[in-house]
């Protein structure tokens, strides 16, 4: 066999469908889609959310509370997280960011203080919870708040 006899399985390959080119095509005219009604009109067809006119969903569900769309959302990162790091090095964002830790449209990272560390280390981070920053300090190490970046 060589390459120039590899062809398609038969019947895997068709023309394509022509509609709407006059009425010996077999698809001229209407096009196949009937005459009249929503369904035969361009654009027409119900989105994919119509429920036949029942009370839809998103309507249906109850509603409660808001959401602030000007809340800052941090991204999270525990003491137990800071093992994987250098021990005495300093861990930075560009270091959280590469480790995967920085999540998209997350304001910054938060130091929060779940599990240990059993080295000292220097981070520098956004927000830090209390406990958080004693279980570091208690390790020998230091967190440093740094200020937010500019939201535009």
């Amino acid at each position: 066999m060589r390459l120039e006899d590899l062809a398609p399985a038969k019947g895997a390959k068709h023309s394509k469908k022509r509609v709407g080119r006059g009425t010996g095509s077999g698809l001229g005219k209407t096009a196949g889609r009937g005459s009249k009604g929503q369904k035969s009109r361009s654009g027409g067809g119900t989105p994919p959310w119509f429920e036949g006119g029942q009370m839809p969903l998103q309507r249906r569900v109850p509603k409660r509370g808001f959401t602030n769309i000007f809340a800052a959302r941090f991204s999270i990162l525990n003491v137990k997280d800071l093992q994987r790091f250098e021990p005495a090095g300093t861990v930075d964002i560009p270091d959280l960011i590469r480790a995967g830790y920085l999540k998209k449209g997350s304001a910054g990272i938060k130091l929060l203080g779940e599990g240990d560390i059993s080295f000292s280390i220097h981070v520098r981070v956004h927000k830090a919870s209390p406990s958080a920053i004693s279980k570091v300090e208690a390790a020998g190490g230091r967190v440093e708040l740094i200020s937010l970046p500019k939201r535009t």
